[in-house]
């Protein structure tokens, strides 16, 4: 049986509906990411890829805030006689930290619901950006500010959001590091929904509620050929789709769902 385990910066339970519960846990700190909780999120995401029990994945923050970023402060704090990093040890650490970690959620056959409230920025930002649906407090504030550090953008950043956004817009957000809150998110495509703060919790249950009760197979082949499509060309992409049929097709909850279609009543899928 697979196991889940919480760890210091991130809390990690399932319930009895299949839902995979991810919460950010340094409220102290905004719920920075640090190479801890970065490693949980990675390792977690990974079992739970393979983990027939799990139906959705729910990921938040704890406190008043989602997540400020990742803890560079935290981990660039050093004794006076401590080395300093090698050059080249951002370039190497990346591969197996945020460019893994943007990957699974993209790819994990799982619907992923984000619920934000307060601050997520940097890599909290994206996120929520390749989070299937995010619920977005309309005060939430969505910032990038790589360069107002002197650094260059990563976690992928300045690959999805021109596409989500366009080239214009990310420009502006990456460049200029401008700040925008949940309405904004949600009116160009980086949130799902924006709620008042006090229903973000409630609204992200619902909607998990109902990607967890929904045609698990289904919903994971189509989020693979959501993310596939922008690289492929028609005539391939038509070819992804009737592999995907014949795969869903062969599930029991098609044979659930036409069965409740035949008898006009909604469908109760098993998630098989």
């Amino acid at each position: 049986m697979t196991r889940y385990a919480s760890m210091p910066g991130l809390d990690v339970e399932t319930d009895d509906a299949g839902v995979l519960r991810l919460v950010l846990n340094v409220p102290g700190r905004r719920n920075a990411l640090n190479d801890t909780s970065m490693e949980g999120l990675i390792g977690t995401l990974e079992l739970a890829s393979t983990d027939d029990r799990l139906r959705a994945v729910l990921l938040t923050g704890a406190g008043d805030d989602f997540c400020s970023g990742f803890d560079i402060i935290g981990r660039n704090k050093r004794g006076d006689d401590a080395p300093k990093p090698r050059t080249g040890s951002i370039q190497r650490r990346l591969p197996n930290q945020a460019n893994r970690l943007i990957p699974l959620l993209l790819e994990l056959q799982l619907p992923v619901v984000c619920a934000v409230r307060g601050w997520a920025v940097g890599i909290g930002a994206q996120l929520a950006l390749v989070s299937d649906f995010t619920v977005a407090a309309e005060d939430a504030v969505f910032w990038y500010p790589f360069l107002r550090r002197g650094f260059t953008p990563d976690s992928g950043s300045t690959w999805l959001l021109p596409r989500v956004v366009g080239a214009g817009r990310a420009r502006e957000l990456l460049m200029l590091d401008r700040r925008f809150n949940g309405v904004e998110a949600a009116e160009w495509g980086i949130a799902h929904r924006a709620v008042p703060s006090a229903e973000v919790a409630g609204t992200a249950e619902e909607l998990v509620a109902r990607l967890a009760a929904g045609p698990t197979v289904a919903l994971g082949l189509t989020k693979s050929l959501l993310a596939a499509a922008p690289g492929h060309d028609l005539r391939r992409h038509l070819a992804d789709e009737a592999y995907a049929m014949e795969l869903s097709s062969r599930s029991p909850d098609f044979r659930e769902g036409m069965k409740a279609f035949a008898e006009r009543r909604s469908p109760d899928f098993g998630g098989l």
